[in-house]
């Protein structure tokens, strides 16, 4: 007889399901991309198939790639940005649904196996959620570390990269647009379409706080980012009664540095 502890040592089997597409842009992420890619083939999922959109990178995002072989399908466009990338990485799917990963962050392991357990429990669900755990980079520097404000605990984000969604209800939705704040568009679009999506309680994402993402959302970046938020609610507004308030979904807010 196997003891508990022995037990905890030995590999996980890989629950089998439908095939899950799971689409990472990357652009100049080299640094992490393999330790994204190793929470993806980790998960207690299977079969899952790995799209890797290279968005114009001149680091060595390539060569880290092109490491994993036939493991992952490899794709490199001219810079687009983020929207544009996970789009082509839908193009180019073959799943019954997507799910999302950015370049420097990591899945829990039982991320996919959770969500399509909800997904098959509940058919007129369309998406499913889940928690977000914020971390800072071991490799960030300690004068910019004590700078940095990293959440505690864990959030509900309603963000690709907690997302698992149907094919078929993805495409209702639409592609993600080319602007920043695209995330939080398409999620509002979905919302107005009336998508059922349900956020799990636990944390399937663990989101890297460096150097390069905690300063990216500039003074402009900001402006068009409320201005997006701005026209969608008054988009809602106009098609409902006043006496309905409308919905905002939860992000990822709330990192960042201190200035």
């Amino acid at each position: 007889m196997i003891s508990a502890a022995v037990q905890k040592r030995l590999p996980m089997t890989p629950r089998a399901g439908p095939l899950i597409s799971t689409i990472v842009p990357v652009y100049n992420g080299g640094r992490y991309l393999a330790d994204a890619l190793e929470s993806v083939l980790n998960q207690s999922h299977r079969p899952i198939e790995i799209i890797v959109v290279d968005d114009g990178s001149i680091d060595g995002s390539a060569e880290v790639a092109r490491a994993y072989g036939d493991r992952i399908r490899y794709h490199y466009q001219p810079n687009c940005g983020a929207g544009v990338a996970r789009n082509v990485g839908v193009d180019l799917a073959i799943g019954a649904c997507f799910a999302f990963l950015d370049a420097d962050d990591l899945w829990t392991e039982r991320k996919l196996e959770r969500q399509i357990e909800a997904l098959e429990a509940d058919g007129s669900v369309d998406m499913v959620f889940g928690h977000v755990q914020q971390f800072v980079s071991p490799d960030v520097p300690d004068a910019l570390r004590r700078r940095l404000k990293c959440p505690p605990g864990e959030m509900p984000g309603r963000v690709p990269a907690t997302m698992l969604v149907r094919r078929d209800a993805f495409r209702r939705v639409g592609y993600f647009s080319s602007r920043i704040g695209e995330a939080v568009e398409w999620t509002l679009r979905a919302l107005d379409l009336g998508m059922k999506s349900i956020v799990l309680p636990e944390v399937v994402l663990r989101r890297r706080l460096h150097a390069e993402n905690t300063a990216r959302l500039s003074r402009d970046a900001a402006r068009e980012y409320a201005a997006l938020l701005k026209a969608t609610l008054d988009r809602r507004r106009a098609r409902n009664p006043p006496s309905r308030p409308a919905r905002v979904p939860a992000d990822d807010a709330g990192h960042g540095i201190e200035t």
